[in-house]
């Protein structure tokens, strides 16, 4: 299950920019639907790896970035929702990922 390392690596980057004197009310986070992250399990992760933390019982806030792939058959950028699926416009396979494949941590609101 990497979604535990995802959760220790997100607690990681939360205590490089707090203090340990400060209160993580809500995290959010920025993932790519490409990105091959269960949601669920990361959201379970987060909870366990953030008790008794800077981040104990902060909201953790997903915002899902759809996924994009340029199309080297018909030359044109399309909606990607599946590494495995051809190009919705002309069924090629030449397809380069150009968005949604990423996780990173927007935003953190500290009380």
């Amino acid at each position: 299950m990497h979604e535990m390392s995802l959760a220790e690596g997100i607690l990681q980057i939360i205590e490089e920019q707090v203090s340990a004197t400060d209160k993580v009310t809500s995290v959010t986070l920025s993932i790519g639907e490409l990105a091959g992250v269960e949601i669920e399990s990361l959201t379970f992760c987060f909870d366990v790896v953030t008790r008794d933390s800077v981040a104990d019982k902060a909201e953790l806030i997903i915002e899902r970035v759809p996924g994009s792939a340029f199309c080297y058959d018909c030359l044109a950028q399309v909606p990607h929702h599946d590494r495995s699926n051809a190009c919705e416009r002309c069924n090629g396979h030449k397809l380069t990922v150009v968005e949604g494949d990423q996780m990173k941590v927007k935003y953190l609101e500290i009380a």
